[in-house]
């Protein structure tokens, strides 16, 4: 049998009548249908074919006529000659300007396969020629990456250990979920998933009689196939939610003082805040519905509920991509110790269950091949939300985590694996910083939105194209990915593009150490078997690995407990804080002196919710989720995500209240506005999301009308503010956006996003 690998699973490859057709993996319970159409006709029509050049750059040369990116054709080059180019222009700006004014753009999901990666490619080449400035943490978990280290453990590390479903299923009886379980979300893991398991868990939960409460301003995002109770609530009210949960905790006297004193610092502080005695203000629920929406009565039946039963409390990613969004994730571990629970089968917290497949996995945790990238040389570095303030602002102070830093003054870009202009905020913005560059060099595959404000576009295949080891740590298979398909046109893999570059610039044995892509991928199997030998798995040779397939893992899996060790002794297995313990207060956090994220959790109003004039133009919650029906903007041109669309735009969901309050009708064409942008969606009128809320998710390819300033396709990232979340993380803050609808100003007019430039 052959397979391939996507972020969304393992496909079989087959053939059809037209040519090869990929199909769902035999062993996977619930397989997405997302990756079957990485085929799709009209996915090709969009696919770049050969190496591109923006006129203006060939005819002018590096910094002519930066306004126009996005808004003029190309000439198709020579591959020698677009890799001359691209090398000669690395030169030119390490000589001028060194390797600190080069950014090494690698952002988004890129490969599933190990080898061919496109943010561990360009890395290193980049770092073979002297290094770049980097990128810190990530658009989904910005706020939490920074956070979670300093009170409990990496991110990475928590994700790793999340209790099982099974464990969940035996031992959970309330399972209260901040954000829901998104299934949607869950239908992805980084390196590719091994067999979808969200849905199949809640369900034997369910079935296992566990009570689900949904605390969420939608209420389709957990499906358990049985009941679940849905509490409505603000967006952004959540730390205040749980505050008010904490209080009618503590006020019944239920709070577990033995767990909070042995396996937590900071409790009589934060006691102190939590009761007003340090700031006169009571975190009561009565004080809490007026900022979340809940009723106070509901919220102290809720706690008395959490303090009776083996609770678990789950907290969506999306919480802390929010103006501090730091606080609700601090609140949920700190709730969830005031419980006692953390480390028993079926308690303690989540971060989160739904955001991807791996999260409650039983399987072995096996480190997966990895292309070695070097050292880097240059050490400045932004966090990853801040790219368009760099751009705009060279040499201007940024904290970070407690230390102060300096914008670099970037005269190159070279981005090789996602879209900036899917996962950035405030696209606008963010054009305008894109024309700060002397030059832009993308990998593209597709003509995306990037690829057209780009100045070189050089064609990389895709993994239908080919050959590659397809592993994710805790998914439990491992893959040989095959090729499908023929490169289309002229593209080469990202490993070979930067083999040519380094030719050219004479580096190209550090950069390849002498081997071909096959021979790295033989090589990089032969190290992870090593490794793997040590942990007591054993693996075939290479060749009886592609000749296999895959490989089930599941023989080695062993159901877990999150912190259980550390419950049981925390002496003996401490925490990687300062303390060893949970941090509820942080002397290291309040050492930084950062007035938007003091050192225990705090309640703190949402900037976007400040001023009573924003709030009553813009009277409409904008939330941005991810789609259902591609990750990220990844496949949007395909048949199945057309099939979600309305009238070829994203749809936008609104309650059938305000919906009638504009006069507006489901199936139509709308306008979603703020002072930030403009852009069309298609309404869906739906009783799933609260009054005051309406859901555009992301990912419709950016198609921004210079003349009209409308996005035409329904891309939520027109409207969302490029703001930090704290002064501590620099995290994003998508989820915290105040819109209004309306029936479109301008003509309507079919959106562009999926058609090709002009060519010379």
């Amino acid at each position: 049998m052959r397979y391939t690998t996507a972020h969304w699973g393992i496909y079989e490859v087959g053939q059809g009548a037209k040519g090869p057709r990929l199909m769902p993996f035999r062993d996977d319970p619930d397989p997405s249908p997302i990756g079957l159409h990485q085929l799709a006709p009209e996915l090709m029509a969009t696919r770049v074919r050969r190496p591109a050049i923006r006129r203006s750059w060939l005819e002018d040369g590096p910094g002519a006529h930066p306004e126009r990116r996005g808004r003029e054709g190309f000439v198709e080059v020579s591959w020698g000659e677009a890799t001359r180019l691209v090398a000669a222009e690395i030169d030119r700006v390490r000589k001028a300007h060194g390797n600190e004014a080069i950014f090494g753009g690698s952002y988004g999901w890129a490969s599933a396969g190990r080898f061919h990666h496109a943010q561990s490619q360009i890395h290193r080449f980049l770092n073979t020629l002297g290094g770049y400035v980097a990128h810190r943490d990530s658009y989904s978990l910005g706020a939490a990456r920074v956070l979670m280290p300093h009170i409990v453990a990496s991110m990475d590390e928590l994700m790793k250990d999340h209790t099982s479903w099974s464990v969940l299923a035996d031992h959970c009886e309330l399972f209260v979920a901040f954000g829901g379980v998104p299934a949607k979300n869950a239908q992805i893991a980084a390196g590719g998933v091994g067999r979808h398991q969200v849905r199949a868990g809640l369900r034997a939960m369910a079935q296992a009689g566990v009570e689900f409460v949904n605390i969420s301003p939608v209420a389709d995002n957990l499906d358990t196939s049985g009941p679940v109770e849905w509490i409505p609530m603000r967006p952004g009210g959540d730390t205040a939610m749980m505050l008010g949960l904490a209080f009618a905790i503590r006020e019944a006297g239920v709070h577990d003082v033995a767990f909070l004193e042995r396996c937590c610092v900071g409790w009589p502080l934060f006691e102190a805040y939590l009761t007003g005695r340090s700031d006169g203000t009571p975190k009561t629920p009565e004080w809490a519905a007026a900022l979340c929406g809940v009723p106070a009565e509901r919220t102290r039946a809720l706690a008395a509920r959490m303090a009776s039963k083996r609770t678990m409390i789950n907290v969506a990613w999306a919480l802390q991509r929010a103006d501090h969004g730091e606080q609700p994730f601090w609140m949920t571990v700190t709730l969830a110790a005031m419980l006692g629970q953390i480390g028993l089968p079926g308690g303690g917290f989540g971060v989160c269950y739904g955001a991807e497949n791996t999260m409650g996995t039983p399987h072995a945790k096996l480190r997966g091949p990895s292309l070695p990238q070097g050292r880097n040389a240059v050490r400045a570095f932004i966090p990853v939300a801040r790219i368009a303030d760099m751009l705009l602002n060279p040499g201007a102070p940024f904290r970070y985590n407690g230390g102060d830093h300096v914008y670099p003054d970037i005269r190159l870009i070279y981005w090789a694996g996602g879209n900036p202009f899917h996962h950035h905020q405030d696209l606008a913005r963010l054009d305008k910083a894109w024309q700060k560059p002397e030059t832009i060099v993308v990998h593209e595959q597709f003509w995306t939105a990037a690829a057209h404000r780009a100045d070189i576009v050089l064609p990389a295949t895709t993994a239908m194209e080919r050959t590659d080891i397809s592993y994710a740590t805790l998914e439990g298979m491992l893959v040989a990915s095959t090729p499908v398909i023929e490169p289309v046109g002229e593209a080469l893999d990202d490993y070979e593009i930067f083999r040519r570059i380094a030719a050219h610039s004479g580096c190209e044995e550090a950069f390849t150490e002498g081997r071909s892509a096959d021979d790295w991928l033989r090589h990089l199997y032969d190290v992870m078997r090593q490794s793997w030998s040590a942990e007591g798995v054993e693996l075939p040779g290479f060749d009886a690995f592609l000749e296999a397939g895959a490989i089930d893992l599941s023989a080695h899996d062993t159901p877990r407990v999150m912190l259980s060790a550390f419950r049981a002794d925390p002496d003996a297995a401490p925490l990687p804080t300062p303390s060893g313990k949970i941090e509820i207060i942080s002397d290291t956090i309040a050492g930084f002196g950062i007035a938007d994220c003091p050192g225990h959790p705090v309640w703190l109003e949402p900037v976007e919710w400040a001023g009573a004039e924003a709030a009553g133009r813009y009277p409409l919650h904008m939330l941005s989720d991810q789609p259902a029906r591609r990750l990220h903007s990844q496949l949007d041109p395909s048949p199945y995500s057309l099939a979600g669309k309305v009238d070829g735009r994203e749809p936008i969901y609104m309650h059938p209240q305000d919906a009638a309050d504009r006069g507006l009708s489901d199936g139509t064409t709308v306008e979603v506005f703020n002072d930030r942008g403009r852009c069309l969606a298609g309404l869906r009128v739906s009783g799933d999301v609260m009054p005051g809320v309406v859901r555009l998710s992301t990912g419709a390819w950016y198609d921004y009308d210079a003349d009209t300033g409308v996005e035409r396709h329904g891309n939520p990232n027109a409207l969302t503010a490029d703001r930090p979340s704290s002064g501590l993380s620099q995290g994003c803050t998508a989820q915290s956006c105040l819109v209004e609808v309306r029936a479109p100003v301008d003509p309507v007019e079919a959106h562009r996003a999926f058609v090709p430039p002009a060519f010379a």
